[in-house]
Parts: structure tokens; C-alpha cells; sequence
């Protein structure tokens, strides 16, 4: 194209071409066709097509160079010139000068993109810094324009992973390390990861932690894989009582997905499992709800006679127990006498459930 005469390069056509050039014969290359190319054809495309080639090799002071000539014409007005820098230092390890690039950003009012937040997450891995690692991920997760993607996730676990292998022989709480470390892979959507992280320590545990089990459910419950979810209590459960928490998290998990049914069913289980635990607020709500809608008497004396030895039933449990009785065409005066063991008499509310009841 060059060579012909009646097809003259663009400014895009030249810093393809110095791009190229870069690729194949390297940036001193790329740098004397850059500097034989007229002031018309030296745009914001051809100085970053040189920047990209100095970065590649890493020639920090030739791009210190390019970015301040960018700067004086009045080309660095984007994230694009920055990103390529902040690449160049997380690679050299000149991290303070990443924290100023970042500065320079927020002072010239340009905006962080996904490409900004991938090359800074970069950064955390080069030094192992996973606090810095969570905040910028909990940014991105906050806000979608930034890039919330199977990569960024992808870079987050490599880091894991790297911390995890340098680490793990030096760990003393076994069980908070391979914990700590199923719930972040989770945290990452990296089922398959999790999964043998747990089976690593459930091949070497001596006693078995079921807040271990607990933390790979959550990774399933996430997904919405209950059948896996199910199966590894069922198999962890072999000559072992689970935790009232284990039944809680596949409570959860269900309620999460609107199969409140089964939630009910797991919540049953934890109440029983344990005297005295505190069920969820939230999925104790929903079950209650549910139970209500059905018309269910049954089911939520169920719940309700294992709340009692936990003493956490409340008036309007009793008043949601006394409105299911009405519906199902029962008596309440057992419920009513209920109440009044436990210190709730009768009230407003109370009466105008009884009022609102059919005539039979």
C-alpha cells in the first residue's frame, strides 16, 4: 500500500503498519519508521502503537517518553495510555509509580475502564497483596460498566493459587487455611476448584469439620447444583451428625432459588439437629410464609414446637400458627392457651384475626 502511490496510508493504515513493524523486526525498528513518519501522520493511534512496542519490551524510560510527548500534545485524555503503563510497571515491579498513574487519572478526570481494573488486579498478584485484590473486585462487582466477566474472576483465583502453593506448607491451622480458601475460590465462581481443594483436606482431616462442608455448599448453593449440594451431606453424614448450620445453608440455598418446599424441609432438620440454634431470620420468614400460604397447621407446629425449646417464637409466630388454624377449619384455642404459657396474652392483632374467622 505504501509502495502505491494512489493508496496513501491513514493515519489508522500507519499505526497498523508501525505495529507490525514492532512485531516483526522489534521497537528500534518501529522507532525509526515512527520517527520518519510527518507530524500529519503521528496521531493518538501511531504514538500508542509505539507505546504498546517499547512496553512489550520493556523500555521504561522510552515509554516514560512517548506518554510525556502524549501528554504535551494533549493525547492522554483516555484510560488507553495509562492501562499500557500501569501493564509496564506491575511487569518491572515499579508499583509506586502505578499509585501515581492512578493519581494522574482521578486529577485529569479520566475514568477507570475494565481494562484499568484488569492491569491493577495484575498488580496485586505480582506482589500477593489479596485485600487489595477483594476491594478491587468488590468495585468491579459494583459496578458492571467496569467488566464483571469470567476473566476477572479468572485472574483473582491465579492469584489464590500462586498464595496457596507458596503457603501451604508453612500452615499451622489447617482447617482455617483450607477453609479460608474454599470460601474465596467460591467467592470466584471456581467450583471445580473448590472441589479439590475440600477433597484435599478431607483426605487428610482426623476430625471431621463440618464448617469445612459448609463452605463448599455454599459454592453450590450459588449455582443452584443442590443434587451435588445434597449428595455431599448425604456422604459426609455417613456415621457423622451434621451441624444445624449444614442444614442451614442448603435452607438458604433453596430459599435463594424459590424452592421453598425443600427450604422448609432443611430447616426442619437444622431446628432439630440442634437445641438452642437460631435459624436465619430471613429463610425462617420465607418458610413461615409458605407454610401459611398452604394452609399447612401440620408443618408449622413442626417448626414451631422446635422453636419453643429454643425460645425464639415471637407473637406474630403465634398469630401467623393461629390465622393457618382458622384456614385449615381447626380449633385455636390450644393455640390460644399456647400463647398464654409463653407470656403472650391476647391483643388487638389477636382479636382481629379471631374476627375476621368464618362463620362455621
Amino acid at each position: 500500500m505504501t509502495d502505491r502511490r494512489y493508496l496513501p496510508l491513514s493515519p489508522i493504515d500507519t499505526a497498523v503498519r508501525l505495529d507490525l513493524i514492532n512485531r516483526i523486526y522489534g521497537s528500534v525498528h518501529a522507532e525509526t519508521y515512527f520517527k520518519k513518519l510527518s507530524d500529519k501522520l503521528k496521531t493518538y493511534h501511531v504514538y500508542g502503537a509505539l507505546l504498546i512496542g517499547y512496553v512489550q519490551e520493556n523500555y521504561v524510560q522510552k515509554a516514560e517518553a512517548i506518554m510525556q510527548e502524549m501528554r504535551e500534545k494533549g493525547m492522554a485524555t483516555s484510560s488507553f495510555p495509562y492501562n499500557i503503563l500501569i501493564n509496564l510497571y506491575a511487569k518491572t515491579g515499579d508499583l509506586k509509580k502505578i499509585d501515581i498513574l492512578v493519581q494522574q487519572m482521578e486529577t485529569s478526570g479520566i475514568p477507570q475502564d475494565k481494562y484499568t481494573m484488569r492491569n491493577l488486579m495484575a498488580t496485586c498478584v505480582a506482589v500477593s497483596d489479596i485485600s487489595e485484590m477483594e476491594r478491587i473486585l468488590n468495585q468491579i462487582e459494583e459496578n458492571p460498566r467496569l467488566g464483571l466477566d469470567w476473566e476477572v474472576y479468572s485472574i483473582a483465583a491465579n492469584e489464590l493459587y500462586r498464595v496457596w502453593k507458596t503457603y501451604k506448607p508453612l500452615i499451622e491451622s489447617r482447617d482455617t487455611a483450607f477453609g479460608c480458601m474454599i470460601a474465596s475460590l467460591s467467592k470466584l465462581d471456581d467450583i471445580e476448584g473448590a472441589e479439590k481443594i475440600f477433597e484435599e483436606w478431607e483426605s487428610q482431616c482426623t476430625v471431621y469439620n463440618f464448617r469445612m462442608l459448609n463452605s463448599l455448599l455454599i459454592a453450590y448453593c450459588k449455582k443452584g447444583l443442590f443434587e451435588k449440594a445434597e449428595a455431599a451431606v448425604e456422604k459426609a453424614a455417613e456415621g457423622r451428625t451434621p451441624y444445624a448450620s449444614t442444614w442451614s445453608v442448603l435452607a438458604m440455598g433453596y430459599k435463594e432459588y424459590n424452592q421453598i418446599s425443600k427450604a422448609v424441609e432443611m430447616l426442619k432438620r437444622a431446628l432439630i439437629s440442634r437445641n438452642g440454634w437460631k435459624p436465619n431470620p430471613t429463610t425462617l420468614t420465607a418458610c413461615l410464609n409458605y407454610l401459611e400460604a398452604q394452609g399447612d397447621a401440620e408443618g408449622m407446629e413442626e417448626i414451631i414446637k422446635s422453636l419453643k425449646r429454643s425460645e425464639l417464637l415471637t407473637r406474630d409466630i403465634y398469630h401467623r400458627l393461629v390465622r393457618t388454624y382458622i384456614a385449615a377449619g381447626k380449633s385455636v384455642t390450644a393455640v390460644l392457651d399456647q400463647m398464654k404459657i409463653h407470656d403472650f396474652v391476647a391483643d388487638e392483632e389477636t382479636h382481629k384475626i379471631l374476627e375476621a374467622k368464618p362463620s362455621l
